[in-house]
């Protein structure tokens, strides 16, 4: 029985430990280099949602080459 305790004691502490090291990781990764989004409405069709469907797309937003400036004609631009 002591024994079981000290192995939940241990699986419980490397959880915590393990949380506390990715939550802030996968913060910063979101907010610096990249996170999904969801476009929905007719506000970029043709490019997004061809054809007038009410399904919605998943795009990934690139912060990274807004920081460095390596914007190009023709790529869609997000702003918040």
């Amino acid at each position: 029985m002591a024994q079981a305790q000290g192995l939940a004691k241990r699986y419980i502490k490397a959880f915590f430990k393990g949380f506390f090291v990715a939550v802030p990781v996968t913060v910063t990764f979101l907010d610096r280099v990249a996170c999904v989004a969801r476009v929905e409405g007719a506000s970029m069709q043709p490019s997004l949602n061809p054809g007038g469907r009410q399904a919605s797309d998943v795009v990934l937003l690139n912060h990274w080459s807004i920081r460095n400036y390596d914007v190009q004609r023709g790529d869609i631009v997000s702003l918040v």
